[in-house]
């Protein structure tokens, strides 16, 4: 909205010029998203505590998470109004990438809200029925999937490009396209979920890897830059450079907040809505298999939960003493700050690997 605003301005005060450059767009994204947090989430701590809707601990759960119990939970609609005030102040609009992702955070933030208000308003302690749940996460994966392919420009929109092999390239086709585009969104929407059960363990990750996206999203979008560096062309992507930079913004004045020891929990409204927006935002950059590897923390968190069901269904032995991961190392002694900024430490790493494919190629 701003950006239009100063392009209107720019002819009688050339001064206004400087909002064009996506760069300075993306730092005030980031200021604001964080502002924005800090300023509303107070108001949101102590309205969800008036109403009393706290976090329900389960029973057979580390017992340090015990007096956790009743601390306000659906923060994550924080972050998502955040994420969207900021990001229709600096994005330009007339970007179908800012709307499609947009669509699915909101949609995904939805599912979530749904979920936490049967368990902690209705008091229904199963929540969303899984089934439901998936296929309302199916729903909205599916649809941005088709409209990606829809509305693809370009080939390299609906290619899969392989890091470090620059002459693989596999043309996917419609249903290759829509099943990939499917599996990143939906399965990177659980995977953050199962993941944010810990103080800040999910949401630092998630700027992280965001902050990582935003960077391949505005190379891909630059023709030179993406030739310099031989990444996959996508016309129009940088734009997306503003929904991350506002993500890392809202991420970190969540974290404010979520920092142990936690004074809010983010809930399923907003894990939901992170792995689903670096879901599409992956697919649309055409970085699929490098934010496997940069949301390793995510990908090692959902292997824990399926490998603990598989052996004990198989041999009737866990592997782990408590899925998700970070469980087990609290039940093998860890202390949970300890836990966290561990995990964090990977994250950057795995980042930071993620990130040298620019050149390693």
């Amino acid at each position: 909205m701003l950006l239009w605003i100063s392009q209107q301005l720019t002819p009688h005060f050339s001064g206004f010029n400087v909002f064009s450059y996506l760069t300075l767009r993306a730092i005030l994204a980031t200021m604001s998203a964080l502002l924005i947090s800090l300023i509303v989430g107070p108001r949101m701590i102590a309205r969800l505590s008036r109403y009393q809707i706290g976090q329900v601990v389960r029973e057979d759960g580390p017992k340090s998470h015990l007096p956790k119990a009743g601390t306000p939970t659906m923060g994550g609609a924080l972050i998502i109004v955040a994420i969207l005030v900021a990001t229709l102040l600096w994005a330009d609009l007339r970007n179908r990438f800012v709307w499609i992702v947009l669509g699915v955070t909101v949609a995904f933030g939805l599912i979530g809200f749904y979920d936490d208000y049967l368990k902690l308003v209705v008091g229904h302690s199963r929540g969303l029925v899984p089934r439901w749940k998936y296929f309302w996460q199916s729903v909205g994966g599916l649809g941005a999937a088709v409209t990606l392919y829809l509305t693809a420009q370009a080939p390299t929109e609906t290619t899969l490009f392989v890091p470090f092999v620059k002459s693989v390239a596999v043309p996917l086709g419609a249903g290759g396209f829509i099943m990939l585009t499917y599996l990143m969104i939906v399965g990177m929407s659980n995977a953050v979920n199962l993941t944010d059960g810990l103080d800040g363990l999910a949401v630092m990750p998630a700027a992280m890897v965001a902050a990582a996206l935003g960077v391949f999203a505005y190379a891909s979008g630059n023709a030179v830059f993406a030739g310099y560096l031989t990444i996959p062309a996508v016309p129009h992507a940088g734009e997306l450079l503003i929904f991350c930079a506002a993500l890392v913004g809202a991420g970190l004045g969540f974290l404010w907040f979520n920092a142990y020891p936690a004074q809010i929990f983010m809930g399923d409204v907003g894990a939901l809505a992170l792995g689903a927006a670096l879901g599409v935002i992956a697919v649309i950059v055409r970085q699929e298999l490098v934010t496997l590897v940069m949301g390793g923390i995510f990908v090692l968190e959902t292997a824990s939960v399926i490998l603990q069901v598989a052996s004990f269904k198989l041999t009737g032995r866990r592997i782990f003493r408590m899925a998700p991961l970070h469980h087990h190392f609290e039940l093998k002694g860890w202390a949970e700050p300890k836990v966290i900024v561990r995990f964090w430490i990977l994250s950057l790493l795995l980042t930071l690997a993620g990130l040298a494919t620019l050149k390693l190629r």
